[in-house]
């Protein structure tokens, strides 16, 4: 660790699916207790394959304040100090806002663990739901919303969200990222009715008393695996500083590296990506790791493309890097991006587990959390 950090910020994004208490989630997840009910049915698509999975703190609600009291105990003891908070807006109002409302939120100890929230703007298809998962190209819901809803968001995200104390800031400008800009752009009508949109969000924060916003960009490479969004950039490096991105950032390995192979192949090409864009990329670029990818839970046929031997030594590599891409650019916020708190049915969490128990935790503790 360099001598001169006081510290990092180690980001798991959270799929706030682990909970029943909303009703549209039964379309999906008839038995009410959301995506869990995917992860139980679970099973091998091959000889080898390490499906069953079983969290060791159980089917609990992530809507229940006080799992979610356990749950930041466990990220902060083990050097996980944000959650990036999965936020979806369909058919104009809120989705699987209950874990961050009624968990997160209520949760005595949410100091202990700052939260950011990454709007997950893809299109709703079958996906979710395992019985019919493999029909394509049904899209229930889109993502897509036009200047009226971004302005509904943009209240409902100051006035619920970035003036909570624990909301994480860069350079005291709440953090929001976009997880597709084609539909983000798409859906405002352009390049140039994104950016006087993003103008006015800015504005509207700075009303409530922050500096502006710091609006961030999850980017895209391939869009050739199933279970990520559709994906694929629509603006280009120019358009990202005229729309009002501050920062880039990735979501997941699947998104810009070949995952079907060993964990150790993907990030060296993984590290390679990250210098790219931290030399020639025009925004500040923040470094990813991702535990994994598996997404065959959500399949009751083989869904090809597989991550081998993300074992917790093998993840505690990448951190390793991860940490060492930070130190070597000391004027940049220190902040590193990590998939996933709870990506149970993509095989990519930190949650304990009857295959490793701690182990990932334990590896981010060993690299990240000071003495």
């Amino acid at each position: 660790m360099s001598n001169d950090r006081k510290g990092y910020d180690v980001a798991a994004y959270i799929w706030p699916s682990y909970t029943g208490d909303e009703p549209r989630t039964r379309m999906f997840w008839p038995e009410g207790n959301g995506e869990w009910e995917t992860v139980r049915n679970a099973g091998p698509k091959f000889p080898g394959h390490r499906w069953p999975r079983r969290p060791l703190w159980g089917y609990c609600n992530e809507a229940d304040p006080r799992v979610m009291e356990m749950q930041i105990d466990a990220a902060a003891d083990h050097g996980v100090n944000v959650f990036i908070y999965d936020w979806y807006w369909y058919d104009g109002r809120p989705f699987l806002e209950t874990c961050l409302n009624n968990g997160y939120l209520k949760a005595r100890n949410n100091d202990r663990v700052k939260f950011y929230l990454m709007w997950a703007n893809h299109d709703v298809t079958h996906l979710w739901d395992r019985r019919i998962s493999h029909i394509d190209d049904n899209v229930i819901w889109r993502g897509a919303v036009d200047r009226r809803g971004f302005e509904n968001i943009g209240r409902r995200l100051i006035d619920n969200y970035f003036t909570h104390p624990s909301y994480y800031t860069i350079d005291g400008r709440p953090v929001f990222m976009i997880f597709e800009d084609r539909n983000f752009i798409e859906g405002l009508g352009g390049v140039d009715q994104a950016a006087a949109a993003v103008e006015w969000l800015d504005e509207e924060v700075r009303k409530a008393g922050f500096p502006g916003l710091h609006l961030q960009l999850n980017l895209w490479k391939l869009s050739d695996q199933s279970g990520v969004g559709a994906g694929g950039r629509l603006i280009d490096d120019a358009d990202m500083e005229r729309v009002g991105f501050r920062s880039i950032t990735h979501y997941q390995y699947v998104m810009f590296v070949d995952i079907d192979r060993d964990y150790e192949e993907i990030i060296v090409d993984a590290e390679k990506e990250w210098e790219r864009l931290s030399n020639d990329a025009p925004l500040p670029y923040f470094p990813h790791v991702s535990v994994g990818w598996d997404n065959n839970p959500r399949f009751k046929v083989f869904s090809p493309g597989i991550v081998k031997n993300n074992n917790p030594e093998n993840f505690q590599k990448a951190l390793e890097m991860a940490r060492g891409h930070i130190d070597r650019r000391p004027d940049q916020p220190p902040l590193v991006t990590v998939n996933s708190w709870n990506e149970w049915t993509e095989t990519s969490y930190l949650q304990p587990d009857d295959l490793h128990g701690y182990g990932y935790l334990e590896a981010v503790k060993k690299v990240f959390k000071k003495d």
